[in-house]
């Protein structure tokens, strides 16, 4: 089988749970993929389950050189360079030969960069996010591979905006592009990416028969001290999930007398925003901030929970909110970005627009009230999940993309 590599900056990390699941489906079917990466926390790995303890696994798993400090990175190359020799010393050859007439001999330089991608020789190369591609093209030509380019969302709604041209290149050397919806195809071309280009739309998956509710339903009218609302977010804390509107939604809920408890699964840099809001909106009794959590304690979380609130002003395609739906839980999210497509508006949540907690509130506040409605969108939303993002279904689709791919 075909040897693919997949470029990313961390492997695995539990806020990108759909790349370990991509890589193990792949090596499941018989594919040969490595992950070339800058970073692999040992804390991350004991989050998953199905990778602890797996040294077939973590040998496929090559981290970059060091890049920091440049004066050490420098007194590395020539290890890097013995290291392509012997693991593909044709392709080296072919790479230096290329890129010294392309680069002269800023070649060692480059080639420091890709080594790791060099010695797994791959048939495929494929970088998961955009923005990581940008000024990596050469490989294409320097290592007779094919390039295959994902776009997630960030990379398009928010990376150098400014300029016009920034996937210029890419545009023209990826051999096809991988979008995640049509919203974001819409956004490539508006980006520069020709009509014409070469693209598959493969939304993301989930393991439907992980998130599994159960015998789980939906029978009391919530709201009350003895019964509060329970919501759950799942997202990294950062301005684009809109945590400051989520917040605001929660303290608008407790103003119309409709008690809720509020938790949120996720880290990141945006924290202190998050925690001053809570102070700020007298909500620190009322909201939870849970950090990272392994797949199992999501699930728990989501067992707990009412309904699943995605407050959202930049999204690709959200997992969790895919997650939620095949848990029985109704969902109550923005129009961002790719929101639409994941979540069926009025049958298997709401859809309100992006930055409008009243909108939110209303919603949060009708499900409260009606039981047989947060069951109604929660079975259907299972059968969506089921329908639409089945694991299973997404990595027949990316086999399919790649061999299309090698056989041009």
């Amino acid at each position: 089988m075909k040897k693919v590599v997949f470029i990313i900056p961390s492997f695995p990390k539990l806020s990108e749970t759909f790349i370990v699941s991509k890589f193990l489906g792949l090596l499941e079917q018989g594919w040969d993929v490595r992950v070339v990466c800058d970073k692999s926390d040992k804390k991350e790995w004991k989050s998953f389950q199905l990778l602890k303890n797996r040294k077939d696994i973590k040998q496929r798993i090559w981290r970059n050189w060091p890049h920091r400090p440049r004066w050490f990175a420098g007194l590395l190359i020539p290890f890097a360079l013995m290291r392509c020799l012997c693991k593909n010393p044709k392709g080296t050859f072919y790479y230096l030969i290329g890129g010294w007439k392309k680069f002269g001999c800023s070649v060692f330089r480059y080639l420091y960069l890709d080594a790791d991608i060099i010695a797994a020789r791959p048939d495929l190369i494929h970088f998961e996010f955009g923005a990581l591609a940008v000024g990596r093209m050469h490989i294409r030509d320097l290592i007779d591979s094919k390039l295959v380019v994902s776009f997630r969302g960030y990379d398009l709604n928010l990376v150098e905006l400014d300029d016009p041209n920034y996937y210029k290149e890419v545009w023209g050397k990826a051999d096809q592009i991988h979008l995640l919806g049509q919203d974001l195809w819409q956004r490539a071309q508006r980006r520069g990416c020709p009509q014409n280009k070469k693209h598959a739309i493969i939304p993301p998956a989930i393991d439907t028969a992980f998130f599994d509710p159960g015998e789980r339903k939906h029978t009391d009218v919530v709201g009350s001290p003895g019964r509060p609302l329970r919501i759950l977010s799942v997202g990294r804390l950062d301005w684009r999930k809109g945590y400051d509107y989520a917040l605001q939604a929660i303290h608008l809920l407790i103003k119309r007398n409709i008690y809720c408890i509020y938790r949120i699964i996720g880290d990141g840099n945006y924290i202190e925003p998050v925690s001053f809001a809570c102070h700020q909106l007298d909500l620190v009794d009322i909201v939870s901030l849970l950090g990272a959590q392994t797949p199992s304690k999501v699930k728990e979380q989501m067992l707990w929970a009412d309904v699943f609130l995605h407050a959202a002003v930049s999204e690709g395609f959200c997992n969790a909110v895919m997650e939620a739906q095949a848990m029985y839980l109704p969902v109550v999210s923005t129009d961002a970005g790719g929101l639409s497509e994941n979540l069926a508006d009025k049958k298997t949540g709401f859809i309100v627009p992006k930055r409008n907690p009243q909108s939110l509130t209303d919603k949060l506040s009708q499900l409260a009230q009606d039981p047989k409605l947060r069951g109604k969108m929660g079975k259907a939303g299972r059968q969506r999940a089921l329908n639409k993002f089945q694991l299973k279904d997404q990595i027949a689709d990316f086999e399919k993309m790649y061999k299309q791919v090698l056989e041009c």
